[in-house]
C-alpha cells in the first residue's frame, strides 16, 4: 500500500478509468497489451556486492547517548533518502492484520471491487494515478488509494469499505502516524532542525495510503510495475505485504534492490522534507503510507 500526494479538492482532473491488471493476469496472457509495454527501460541494476540500503534501529535511536545511530540516520537521509527501520515499536500483530486486510481487499470479486473504483476527478479508490489520456502508458499494477487523515479530507468511499478493513486502517494509521512523528523529530535532530519546528509543520499534515498490487506477468522484462518517480510527501512509511524482492531505488546511476527485512518498514524521505531541510517555508505536508504486494510467476 502506498501513499501519494493529493490535497483534497485542490486538483480536479477527469482521470481515465483503466482495466484491472489483476483480472487481466487471471486470463493467462501470452503477450502484453501495447499500453503496458515500455521499450526504453533502464537496465542498470546493481551487482550483488553493491551496498545495501541502510538499516536504522529505532530503539537505538531513542536511547542513543553517543549519537551513533543518529549519525547513521543523518547519512541515510542525506546520501540515500531511504532506509529500513527495525525495532520501530509498531505492533507486529497489527502489521499482520493490515496485510491480511489488504489481501482480502484485492481478492474481492470484480463486481464488488467496482463499488470502490475511482470516480471522475478523484484519486481515492481502485485504479491508477494521473491517467489523463487513452494513449498514456500504464503500469503493470493495480492501485488502491485512500485519504485517512484529517478525517474531513476523507472521501465518501472510505465509509463504504468493509468494516474490518476500516477498523484496521484506523488502528494502523494511528500507530504509524505516531511512528512517523518520532522519525521526523529524529530526522530534524540529525539535520539540525528544531523539534518544535518539525511538529508545527507535520502534526496537522495530511495522511494517505496507497496499496500497490503487482500481479504475475508473462513478459516481465517489457513492463514496469511502477514507473520511476520520487514521492512528494514529507515521509513515506512502506510496508511490504510479502518478502518478494521487487522494490528498487536509484543511487549513483544504479538501480539497487531493497531486500525487505521481516517486520521492518522501508522509510522514504519525500520531496517535501527535502525542502524543509534548508528551512524554507512549507505550507502543507502529508504522510504517505505505502503497502506493496508482489506476486510473480
Amino acid at each position: 500500500m502506498a501513499m501519494e500526494t493529493h490535497t483534497g479538492d485542490q486538483l480536479q482532473v477527469n482521470y481515465k478509468k483503466v482495466p484491472s491488471v489483476q483480472e487481466m493476469a487471471k486470463t493467462k496472457l501470452v503477450t502484453i497489451p501495447s499500453r503496458y509495454i515500455r521499450d526504453n527501460q533502464d537496465p542498470s541494476i546493481a551487482s550483488s556486492n553493491y551496498k545495501e540500503v541502510p538499516v536504522i534501529d529505532m530503539q537505538r535511536l531513542i536511547n542513543d547517548s553517543m549519537n551513533l545511530e543518529l549519525n547513521k540516520l543523518h547519512i541515510a537521509a542525506k546520501e540515500w533518502g531511504f532506509f529500513q527501520l527495525i525495532n520501530h515499536g509498531v505492533n507486529f500483530s497489527m502489521m499482520e492484520k493490515m496485510k491480511d486486510e489488504i489481501k482480502k481487499l484485492f481478492n474481492l470479486p470484480l463486481e464488488e471491487k467496482k463499488k470502490f473504483e475511482q470516480s471522475s476527478g478523484e484519486l481515492d479508490g481502485f485504479g491508477q494515478l494521473f491517467v489523463v489520456s487513452d494513449e498514456q502508458k500504464l503500469d503493470w499494477a493495480d492501485l488502491f488509494v485512500l485519504k485517512t487523515a484529517p478525517t474531513y479530507l476523507r472521501r465518501p468511499i472510505f465509509s463504504k469499505l468493509p468494516l474490518s478493513l476500516r477498523e484496521t486502517i484506523e488502528e494502523y494509521s494511528k500507530e504509524v502516524n505516531e511512528l512517523s512523528m518520532k522519525v521526523l523529530e529524529m530526522l530534524g535532530k540529525a539535520l539540525g532542525i528544531d523539534e518544535e519546528e518539525v511538529k508545527s509543520v507535520f502534526e496537522e499534515g495530511m495522511q494517505s495510503m496507497k496499496m500497490n498490487y503487482y500481479p504475475p506477468c508473462p513478459q516481465p522484462e517489457k513492463v514496469m510495475g511502477l514507473c520511476p518517480h520520487s514521492d512528494s510527501s514529507g515521509l513515506t512509511i512502506l510496508l511490504q505485504v510479502n518478502e518478494i524482492e521487487g522494490l528498487q531505488i536509484k543511487k549513483d546511476g544504479i538501480w539497487i534492490p531493497i531486500l525487505p527485512l521481516p517486520n521492518a518498514f522501508v522509510v522514504n524521505v519525500g520531496d517535501a522534507l527535502e525542502v524543509l531541510i534548508p528551512h524554507s517555508l512549507i505550507i502543507y505536508f502529508f504522510f504517505s503510507f505505502t503497502f506493496l504486494l508482489f506476486q510473480f510467476m
